[in-house]
């Protein structure tokens, strides 16, 4: 179960997003990793000082293809460290969770269109190892 503890109350829909993303995060669901990425999305990152700049298609192939962290049997530690809405249609969320030996921590611009929320670019960084 993820923590919301962090965050004041959420628009539902904003929850199920969230709720969704680390679900695609844990077990690789590519039917909800479609629901959650908007096909315009990019990831952006700079591990060993490098921009790391990946198109949906090219970070979708990279999760499709690598062994999940439920079957890897890792736990689950989830949390939503920080929300700010600037609008209607626009919001930026500080998720954390664990995956591969990391605690991985991200910036999701998330946007409305068409009446349903969707992830339109992360940025993430892993910003300590699971101890």
């Amino acid at each position: 179960m993820t923590d919301y503890s962090q965050v004041r109350e959420l628009d539902p829909a904003i929850k199920t997003l969230l709720d969704n993303y680390f679900d695609v995060m844990h077990f690789q669901n590519m039917q909800l990793f479609d629901q959650v990425f908007h096909p315009s999305c990019c990831l952006y990152g700079v591990p060993d000082g490098v921009l790391s700049l990946r198109p949906l298609d090219i970070y979708r192939e990279a999760v499709s293809n690598r062994e999940s962290p439920a079957a890897k049997g890792e736990k689950r530690d989830d949390r939503v460290l920080m929300f700010d809405q600037l609008s209607p249609t626009i919001a930026l969320v500080k998720p954390q969770l664990e995956m591969f030996g990391g605690v991985m921590q991200d910036y999701l611009n998330i946007v409305k269109l068409d009446g349903k929320w969707w992830v339109m670019a992360k940025m993430w960084d892993r910003v300590a190892d699971v101890s």
